[in-house]
C-alpha cells in the first residue's frame, strides 16, 4: 500500500422516506459495510484520536463503507422516525448506493437488529457477518432496575446534551471508553454535542430499546463472528455470548478490555484487528488461534471448564470432580494458558470460548 495518507470519499443516498443519508468509503480490499453505532460523524471521526485507529486498520484490508444514522452527523437532522424499519431502510438504501453485490456486514453496538434483520431478508447480498459489541435486542434480560436506570440515562441526555459544559455527557464517555486518555474523554465529549442533537439522542434512544430481532436469529445462516469486550459496561458481555450461542455459525472473541470501543494501543486492539482480517479473507476460514477445544484441552480440562461455564466456583467443581481446590486451581491456570487468556477476566473469556459454537 501507498505511505500517502489514506482519504475516505463521503456520498449522500435517499433512504426510503426520502431522508438524506451520508456515507464514506475507503480502503481497499473485500467490501465491508458498517451498520452504524450510536454516536457518529463521518468527518470528526476521520481525525478522532478514539476511532482513527478503527478506520485505518480495517481500511488495510477491507474496502470500508459506513454511514452516520439518520438524524446524526452529516445525514439529515430533521427526522422523526427512527424506528426499526426506518434504520433497516437507510442501511437498505446506502447498500444499494454503495454498489456491491455481496458485502460482509459488521454491526457495531446498536446496529445489530438492523443488520440481523437485513440479513434475513437480502440473505444474496451478505457474505458473512461481524458483530462488535452488539446484541438482537437491548432491552432483551434487564432487570426492571436496568430498565429504570436506562430512563434515568434518557433524562441525563435532555438535561446536559446540549450544555457546553461536559459534566453530563461525560458520564456517557466513562462507561463508553473507561480505560481512556483525557484527550480521548474530551474528544468523546465533544463528538456526543456534534453528533446529534439532545431531542434526536432521546428519540433515538427510545426507539433503540424497542428494536428487537432476536427472533430472527435461527435463520441466520452465514460465516459469523462475535467481538465483545468482557468488561463493556455500555452492552454487556452477556449480550455477546448470546448471540454466539444462539446463532448457528457464530465464533465467540473475548476481548481482554473494559472499553466499548477497544482503543487503540490495549492489547485487545491487535487481536481485533487479526480476527476480522482472516474472517475476511477470501477462504472464510477462521483464525488458527481458536481451534476446537477438543483439541487444546485435556479431558479433564474440558470437565473443568464445562463447570466453569455452568456457574461452578472452584469449589464446588471441587466437590463434584472429587478433586483438591488446589488441583481445580492448577487446571485452570493450564486451560488459560492454552487459550491464550490472562488477567482478571479470564475465567469469563474461557467460559465464553467454551460456550460459543466452533
Amino acid at each position: 500500500m501507498s505511505s500517502a495518507q489514506p482519504q475516505q470519499q463521503v456520498r449522500f443516498c435517499r433512504a426510503p422516506d426520502g431522508a438524506r443519508i451520508a456515507y464514506a468509503v475507503h480502503g481497499d480490499g473485500p467490501p465491508l459495510l458498517i451498520s452504524t453505532c450510536w454516536l457518529s460523524h463521518l468527518q470528526f471521526d476521520w481525525e478522532s484520536p478514539v476511532w482513527r485507529h478503527f478506520l485505518i486498520d480495517l481500511g488495510k484490508f477491507a474496502t470500508v463503507i459506513r454511514f452516520d444514522e439518520r438524524g446524526h452527523g452529516l445525514s439529515d437532522w430533521d427526522v422523526t422516525d427512527h424506528g426499526l424499519e426506518a434504520r433497516i431502510g437507510d442501511l437498505e438504501a446506502v447498500a444499494d448506493a454503495a454498489g456491491f453485490d455481496r458485502f460482509a456486514l459488521m454491526a457495531m453496538a446498536q446496529g445489530g437488529p438492523v443488520a440481523i434483520t437485513y440479513a434475513t431478508r437480502h440473505p444474496e447480498r451478505v457474505s458473512r457477518l461481524i458483530f462488535y459489541g452488539s446484541y438482537s435486542s437491548a432491552a432483551e434480560g434487564l432487570t426492571a432496575d436496568e430498565l429504570e436506570l436506562q430512563d434515568t440515562f434518557g433524562q441525563l441526555i435532555k438535561v446536559g446534551w446540549a450544555r457546553p459544559d461536559s459534566t453530563f455527557r461525560r458520564v456517557f464517555t466513562s462507561l463508553m471508553i473507561p480505560g481512556a486518555t483525557e484527550e480521548q474523554m474530551r474528544w468523546l465529549d465533544d463528538l456526543q454535542r456534534v453528533a446529534v442533537s439532545a431531542t434526536t439522542a432521546v428519540a433515538a434512544r427510545q426507539q433503540r430499546m424497542k428494536a428487537d430481532a432476536e427472533a430472527l436469529l435461527p435463520a441466520l445462516d452465514f460465516p459469523t463472528l462475535v467481538l465483545h469486550s468482557v468488561g463493556d459496561r455500555m452492552n454487556s458481555f452477556e449480550y455477546g455470548r448470546h448471540l454466539a450461542a444462539s446463532i448457528a455459525n457464530a465464533r465467540l472473541v473475548a476481548l481482554e478490555s473494559d472499553n466499548h470501543i477497544v482503543l487503540e494501543g490495549e492489547p485487545a486492539w491487535p487481536l481485533f484487528v487479526e480476527e476480522v482480517r482472516r474472517f475476511m479473507e477470501p477462504d472464510g476460514q477462521p483464525s488458527p488461534s481458536i481451534e476446537r477445544l477438543d483439541d487444546l484441552l485435556s479431558l479433564r480440562e474440558l470437565e473443568v471448564l464445562k463447570l466453569v461455564a455452568a456457574g461452578r466456583d472452584n469449589v464446588e467443581i471441587a466437590g463434584e470432580l472429587n478433586l483438591s481446590t488446589r488441583t481445580v486451581e492448577r487446571h485452570l491456570q493450564n486451560i488459560y494458558g492454552k487459550l491464550g487468556l490472562q488477567g482478571r477476566s479470564a475465567r469469563i473469556a474461557a467460559a465464553a470460548r467454551l460456550l460459543a459454537p466452533v
